[in-house]
């Protein structure tokens, strides 16, 4: 775990923090984003990156790929909810993301 400990944010917090991430949504209790890149090759590569800001950040998401596409989910399991790493990691993915063209 990175230094700063979990915080478990209430509902309003959520609803709040999502507000700054747009393509983001909550879904079955957690952070849901799904990215289309151009090819299995962005996609994968967007994956790569992003392990990098996951391993520094020690928070690693629920995730899978699909050619093209990722889709993540987000929670913190050791606080049972969304925690406020699950927004750090969010934004760090979005900022990975927009380094790729659009498909």
């Amino acid at each position: 775990m990175a230094s700063e400990e979990y915080l478990k944010l209430s509902e309003k917090e959520i609803v709040r923090n999502l507000s700054s991430l747009k393509k983001w949504k909550l879904l079955n209790g957690k952070l849901h984003r799904e990215y289309t890149f151009k090819s299995f090759e962005d996609a994968m590569s967007f994956m790569v990156r992003s392990s990098l800001e996951v391993a520094k950040l020690d928070h690693h998401p629920e995730w899978f790929n699909v050619y093209n596409k990722v889709v993540i989910d987000l929670v913190t399991h050791d606080v049972s909810g969304i925690s406020n790493y699950d927004f750090i990691l969010a934004e760090k993915l979005e900022g990975v993301a927009s380094t790729f063209k659009k498909s």
